[in-house]
């Protein structure tokens, strides 16, 4: 497949970033900046998101996508890596952490899913029907760009034009919809209290009290099930984090990642 891939690469420990559901590496467009003089950057836009491919023959599962960023480690020829990952893009971390655990050092997640259940099973099934398209094409536009920019945001305020444009982009893409399809057919679900338990990283939790998205309830429960963790929270913050607490997450990450 074709992955579109942004990167600084310099002797610097180098981060990944991970980006969430109809996401992009747009998400960290502002932390970036603030990070690249000290860490070395890789971002990718995951399939069937972003400016990578659609496939519509990619198997769309946590682990999956957990395999590539592993397969980007190797391909970049890191030792070890930390991992950020915003929303989904949490799980998919997580995932890779289990996969590689000797190539990761810290996690930093950010307003990460949690607790999700796998795809039902009529799900499943209704995905193979002529209609499922249609069906999801209806869902994935019944609000428009800004009406779904407002739920991420607590200030609404920083809702810019470039933002709805970047945001709205992907979704006119060729196949996008038979990816996100397919991604309904195949999610297995997030890590169950059992698996996290099991993860001994380094983790920081960040998370924004007015998140509508993943309610910061999921925050403290995953503080809970992950046994090294520890867990920020921002007052008036939605959950496109990286926008809102620019500054503050990006030295809330050097101050946890220079410690290693």
């Amino acid at each position: 497949m074709d992955i579109y891939c942004e990167y600084i690469l310099h002797n610097k420990p180098p981060i990944i970033f991970i980006h969430g559901f109809v996401s992009s590496v747009y998400t960290f467009r502002r932390i970036i900046p603030l990070l690249s003089k000290h860490f070395s950057i890789i971002a990718i836009d995951l399939p069937g998101f972003g400016r990578s491919v659609k496939s519509i023959s990619f198997i769309y599962t946590y682990e999956n996508y957990g395999k590539l960023i592993a397969a980007c480690i190797e391909h970049f020829q890191l030792e070890k890596a930390f991992l950020v990952g915003h929303s989904m893009g949490g799980q998919i971390a997580l995932n890779t952490t289990k996969i590689v655990p000797e190539r990761i050092d810290k996690l930093v997640l950010l307003s990460s899913s949690g607790y999700l259940e796998k795809a039902k099973r009529w799900q499943r099934y209704c995905s193979y029907l002529p209609f499922c398209e249609i069906a999801v094409n209806y869902v994935l536009n019944k609000k428009s760009v800004p009406d779904n920019l407002k739920n991420v945001f607590y200030d609404h305020s920083l809702i810019s034009e470039d933002l709805i444009e970047e945001f709205g982009r992907p979704l006119k893409e060729k196949n996008f919809n038979k990816s996100m399809m397919r991604l309904l057919r195949y999610r297995e679900g997030d890590l169950t209290s059992e698996q996290l338990k099991s993860i001994d990283k380094s983790i920081l939790l960040i998370w924004g009290r007015e998140d509508n998205v993943v309610p910061f309830h999921i925050g403290m429960k995953l503080k809970e099930d992950l046994p090294n963790s520890e867990l920020i929270a921002y007052d008036k913050t939605g959950h496109l984090i990286t926008e809102e607490r620019a500054e503050a997450v990006s030295e809330q990450i050097f101050t946890f990642f220079r410690e290693s």
